[in-house]
């Protein structure tokens, strides 16, 4: 059981690490990585220079604090509402429901919203009833946030909440009923025995979503993009996969460079901080 995921981290995670040293070079496809000439940290200079870099820069951030603030808890909000149902038919078809959208591809799900928010789509039909003029949603820049946020929650909120899920199944019966003993409502029995159940679960979540901070979510973002929303929604992913296209190898491997320490930054400070906390939680 083990083989299987040790090969796929060594092939694909760990084999490639050698290939970091393109970002300090002036990589040549026919001279190769050791034989291009050595530039020190001139790519990032160049990198950081670039106009085109601190937009994507900048919408990445935008993208990736709303995913933190908005997206992070919905999976958690939807667990404990789950939690909370007593009707187990209910529970259950809600729960399918709710993850069915993290089996299909992007490339589908972008069809979809397509589809659904075009001109003559349903969204603009129920709106029309009401007086609303018809319009082309995903070509307006002013609502690719907006639909980048409602769409992420809609793929990823029934997967997301299997994981607290399983985190509240653990949590022993006998705290609910001394709570309810001492009085306690259903609010406080979340807020007093539920969400300090789940803490540790959330605190290392949290952190792997730290790690992946700068990438918001490459097939989502590029299948959404309309040359219309071109401005807000260009990430940085988006931009090494333009840089590679274009054949600046050494510029795409410098944004992907970055793009990882910033991850491990903010791996080792939220990590650092949850220990203060509570030194029992965090990844190490």
């Amino acid at each position: 059981m083990f083989i299987p995921g040790f090969l796929m981290f060594a092939l694909f995670a760990y084999g490639p690490l050698p290939g970091i040293i393109i970002a300090f070079k002036d990589f040549s496809i026919t001279q190769g990585i050791w034989g291009s000439d050595w530039v020190g940290f001139a790519n990032f200079e160049r990198l950081f220079a670039g106009g085109d870099f601190l937009r994507a820069l900048r919408n990445t951030l935008v993208l990736a604090a709303l995913d933190m603030l908005i997206v992070f808890p919905a999976p958690i909000i939807l667990a404990l509402a789950l939690n909370e149902l007593r009707w187990n038919p209910f529970k259950r078809l809600v729960q399918t429901l709710s993850y069915l959208p993290h089996f299909i591809s992007w490339v589908v799900l972008a069809g979809i919203l397509f589809q659904f928010l075009g001109s003559a789509g349903p969204l603009n039909a129920l709106l029309g009833i009401f007086g609303v003029e018809a319009k082309a949603w995903l070509l307006d820049s002013s609502y690719f946030y907006l639909i980048f946020v409602i769409s992420k929650i809609w793929a990823t909120i029934g997967w997301g909440a299997i994981i607290y899920i399983a985190a509240l199944s653990g949590i022993d019966q006998t705290l609910y009923e001394a709570a309810r003993m001492d009085g306690a409502g259903r609010f406080k029995q979340i807020r007093h025995v539920t969400l300090p159940g789940i803490a540790p679960t959330i605190a290392i979540m949290f952190l792997l979503s730290l790690s992946n901070f700068l990438a918001v979510g490459f097939d989502q973002v590029y299948n959404l993009t309309t040359p219309a929303t071109q401005t807000v929604a260009d990430i940085v992913d988006t931009y090494v996969l333009r840089q590679a296209l274009s054949f600046d190898f050494s510029l795409s491997m410098t944004a992907s460079v970055f793009q990882a320490l910033v991850g491990l930054l903010l791996v080792l400070i939220g990590n650092s901080v949850i220990k203060r906390l509570d030194p029992e939680r965090g990844l190490f």
